[in-house]
């Protein structure tokens, strides 16, 4: 793996805080007009809404009974006056939320049967269609169909799409219809039309990745691009690309790129996520064991050859490193704030300044001493920053709110 010119290395968080919820994780973040949210895993299972600035609590949401297992911000839901918080649970409902009011403005369920656990959603982009992934239950798993004006029943469900949970659902970004990518612990990805309730008409198109999908999603490969592509992520750590009609381009371990060098040593444990830019195609988002994380981005496509396609370089962007314990679950660019912010299993959450918030003509010339001074700034802003990580160390939360 190559280095970039302006490879940034951030020397500490400028704020930190903790959830404080005994055994609870971070388990993601969202980026809403005025807050992030911060979805904690079980036994808590709440959302809470955090200040941009200070990372203080601002509001908690009670998220779902038995389980939160995912949230996310989209541009807009029929209803609601902006870009808003979505969220999935155990209990087989959707919310979407109204921090206005510090409840659900909606809630998404399925009458007569709502037990069955879902696991992701995603909204379309016009607002008026909600979609829904539910986990393996009596060897069944659906794509569920809901719009949210008409909250207590679902349009239509897709039950034969998958044969394993779906772990994945995402709206095409810019389709004349609405397209639904999903993707399933049975290793199918499928790019079905949303609003046709005759599933064997709906799927377009299915790929086969022989591995457990954890993560999937949208992305433009550069800046001149019309036509997306799809990424995509299992559970034993593989990385994949594919066409937007689910031919495979690139499938590698995520594990493989690394950087080896007399001044720094990277070596990829997990992916966290990815994030589509326009600038840089796709960020790719990885972690250490040691809590660390680092953003590289894949090679080039130059060939419709999967093999040909992995013998390309990766390219090291930047790092964030030695705040967390253990493993970074979700990671969070915020472009408008130049910041990023992380979450972990150490219930910690660390906002840092992001250098790929600049735009790639920036980015690429930015002197390295300029850049090192940068960081020397927040290096001497961050409390903390010059101590060893330590389990016990909690000098380096410099902003913490009390349990709830």
């Amino acid at each position: 793996m190559d280095e970039s010119l302006s490879l940034y290395e951030a020397a500490g968080p400028q704020v930190s805080v903790t959830l404080g919820r005994g055994d609870a994780y971070v388990l993601s973040l969202a980026n809403l007009p005025t807050a992030y949210a911060a979805s904690a895993s079980s036994p808590s299972n709440k959302i809470d809404l955090l200040d941009k600035g200070s990372l203080r609590c601002k509001q908690i949401l009670p998220g779902h009974d038995v389980a939160t297992t995912s949230i996310r911000a989209v541009e807009q839901v029929v209803g609601m006056p902006s870009r808003t918080l979505v969220s999935t649970g155990k209990d087989g409902s959707v919310k979407i939320w109204d921090d206005r009011s510090g409840s659900h403005a909606i809630k998404l369920t399925r009458m007569g049967n709502s037990s069955r656990g879902l696991l992701c959603c995603d909204v379309s982009p016009d607002g008026n269609l909600v979609a829904a992934g539910t986990e393996l239950q009596s060897d069944d798993a659906f794509v569920m169909f809901w719009d949210p004006r008409q909250p207590a029943t679902p349009l239509h469900a897709h039950t034969s799409t998958h044969s394993d949970d779906i772990t994945t659902v995402s709206f095409h970004p810019s389709a004349p219809s609405p397209l639904v990518l999903s993707g399933s612990s049975d290793g199918l990805l499928s790019i079905s039309n949303a609003t046709d309730p005759d599933e064997d008409e709906a799927v377009i198109h299915v790929g086969s990745w022989g591995a457990s999908i954890s993560q999937a999603g949208w992305y433009l490969p550069n800046a001149h691009s019309t036509t997306p592509g799809i990424w995509a992520a299992s559970d034993m750590e593989t990385f994949s690309l594919w066409s937007d009609e689910l031919d495979q381009r690139l499938s590698v371990d995520i594990r493989s790129p690394s950087v080896h060098t007399q001044s720094r040593t990277w070596v990829t444990d997990y992916l966290i996520t990815c994030v589509p830019s326009h600038h840089e195609g796709l960020r790719v988002y990885t972690g250490s064991n040691e809590g660390d994380a680092a953003l590289i981005t894949p090679p080039t496509l130059t060939s419709p050859d999967p093999l040909v396609n992995s013998i390309g370089n990766w390219t090291l962007h930047s790092l964030w490193q030695r705040h967390h314990v253990g493993i970074v679950r979700s990671i969070l660019p915020d472009d408008a704030n130049g910041v990023i912010i992380t979450g972990g299993e150490d219930g910690n959450i660390h906002l840092w300044k992001d250098n790929m918030a600049m735009s790639p003509h920036d980015s690429m010339n930015v002197d390295q001493d300029m850049d090192m001074d940068m960081v020397s700034q927040v290096h001497s802003s961050s409390p903390g920053a010059h101590k060893k990580r330590d389990r016990d160390d909690d000098e380096i939360l410099v902003g913490m709110y009390p349990r709830s």
